[in-house]
């Protein structure tokens, strides 16, 4: 059986390097605890709990692959997919329990509660097994089953259930389509203020959650500019059309 481990011989600098490899691959798998508080969150009825928990999964999914890449782990740890394990846990803490959320916190319709969270699951199955995901330039192509930041949007505005089901209904459809999504984190133009805005966003994110049902002038104004720069990056790069990377 494969340990993971490459053979080589330099010594103390390779123990550390492999040390240092399976570190990132143990921040990656932090993911799964918290995708297992956000959903226990859920279960107890507790809706900022879980907003709180997939926000940091958020951020662990953010930075890991950075980590991942500067500490060699493809090179170090051949034997370990680090892309697998990636994806199961952001199916988890993705899809999974932002669906569970929507159906626990009552933002679907009666009756169509079950009906809607199978919808999202099954879309997702698409977009985590589609080769194409991604363009050239690094933007999702077709909606990325960013459920956790639908389900922290819906309970945010706290919409009417049957517009919640349209937005699911549509995001759902989108995964099939080529519609480009920013990724603040592999998207090489304009990173820089990319960066700031998500940063902004999840501060204010944040902010909300934890005010909730509060929202003070200041911090709703930066989460609405926010959100519009990310609709607008999506939009202009959906309609300038394939590029090469």
């Amino acid at each position: 059986m494969d340990s993971g481990f490459k053979d080589d011989s330099d010594g103390g600098y390779g123990i550390v390097r492999r040390l240092s490899a399976w570190g990132v691959h143990a921040f990656t798998g932090s993911g799964v605890v918290l995708g297992l508080l956000a959903l226990l969150a859920a279960v107890n009825g507790e809706a900022k709990a879980c907003l709180g928990w997939l926000g940091l999964a958020l951020v662990v999914d953010g930075v890991d692959g950075t980590l991942a890449r500067r500490a060699s782990v493809k090179e170090v740890l051949p034997g370990i997919d680090g892309s697998a394990l990636d994806l199961v846990i952001d199916y988890l803490t993705y899809v999974v329990v932002p669906a569970v959320f929507l159906y626990r916190f009552g933002l679907l319709p009666d009756g169509l509660g079950v009906a809607l969270a199978a919808f999202i699951m099954m879309t997702s199955l698409y977009c985590f097994s589609n080769t194409g995901m991604k363009s050239g330039d690094n933007y999702f192509v077709g909606f990325p089953a960013i459920w956790n930041v639908v389900a922290l949007y819906l309970w945010i505005l706290a919409l009417d259930p049957w517009i919640n089901t349209a937005v699911v209904l549509v995001l759902g459809l989108l995964t099939f389509t080529t519609v480009k999504f920013l990724h603040p984190f592999r998207v090489r133009r304009w990173m820089r203020l990319n960066l700031l805005v998500s940063g902004a966003w999840l501060a204010s994110s944040a902010a909300l959650v934890v005010l909730y049902p509060d929202r003070p002038d200041a911090v709703w104004y930066v989460w609405l500019a926010s959100s519009a720069y990310y609709a607008a990056v999506c939009l202009w790069r959906t309609l300038r059309g394939p590029v090469e990377a």
